[in-house]
């Protein structure tokens, strides 16, 4: 049995999700994996939050319990024994913290980056806006202004496809894949009313990702978000 790598509460997740061609990530699969689709559609996200009271192997380390995290992620899937498991693959992950990719990076082959970040959130009686910004050579911001109001994730949804992949994969070669489990339960989501994306897609994710700053996301929406457990991996090859 996998043992707990990491504990933390993962808290308003802003989400954008743009519908790709398919064929711009092929490049990016792990070894043995396949692009997960939902109502034929590929989709890549944009996805912003809050790590708070972080514990690694059950300790708290000092000045790294509560960060901001931006991601760009697509999904994909991994068939094991008959059984198609979920997951999502990161082009890149931006934290402000250098020791958080030095070990992402260093120790298990993640794609981590440093950068200057800030957060906010603001709460009123039927609103809640919540904005993520990231520099890396000019500040880039993904904010949503969000009903107060939440409800569960519903069963064959596009949130529930889009937030209930509980795994992750890793291209560490063409022949070997990271895997890992994560664990949460099903979230509470915000519908959003209206959001504001202000990113250099090509400059912070690279020229194959440039055209989504001027694509308009499929959908957006704000996951409440939960306390998640994170497994201790396994190699695939």
């Amino acid at each position: 049995m996998a043992r707990t790598f990491l504990e933390a509460e993962w808290r308003k997740l802003a989400m954008a999700n743009y519908a790709v061609d398919p064929s711009l990530l092929k490049k990016y699969l792990p070894y043995k994996t396949e692009l997960d689709l939902w109502n034929n559609t590929c989709y890549v996200s944009l996805v912003g939050f809050m790590f708070l009271n972080t514990r690694l192997l059950g300790f708290k380390i000092p000045f790294h319990a509560n960060f901001e995290e931006v991601n760009l992620r697509f999904y994909v899937r991994f068939l094991k024994d008959g059984e198609w498991k979920r997951g999502v693959v990161f082009i890149k992950e931006i934290v402000p913290k250098p020791a958080l990719t030095f070990v992402a990076n260093t120790v298990f082959g993640e794609k981590y980056e440093t950068m200057p970040m800030r957060h906010s959130w603001t709460t009123t009686e039927d609103r809640l806006v919540v904005e993520y910004a990231w520099k890396k050579k000019l500040w880039n911001s993904f904010m949503v202004n969000a009903e107060s109001r939440s409800t569960l994730v519903h069963k064959d949804s596009e949130e529930e496809f889009i937030t209930e992949h509980y795994w992750g994969y890793t291209q560490l070669s063409p022949t070997k894949t990271s895997e890992y489990g994560v664990e949460h339960p099903t979230w509470q989501v915000h519908q959003a009313i209206d959001s504001q994306i202000d990113v250099d897609f090509g400059d912070v994710y690279g020229n194959d990702f440039a055209f989504l700053k001027n694509e308009k996301p499929k959908s957006v929406f704000l996951a409440e978000g939960s306390d998640i457990v994170v497994k201790s991996g396994r190699i695939i090859q």
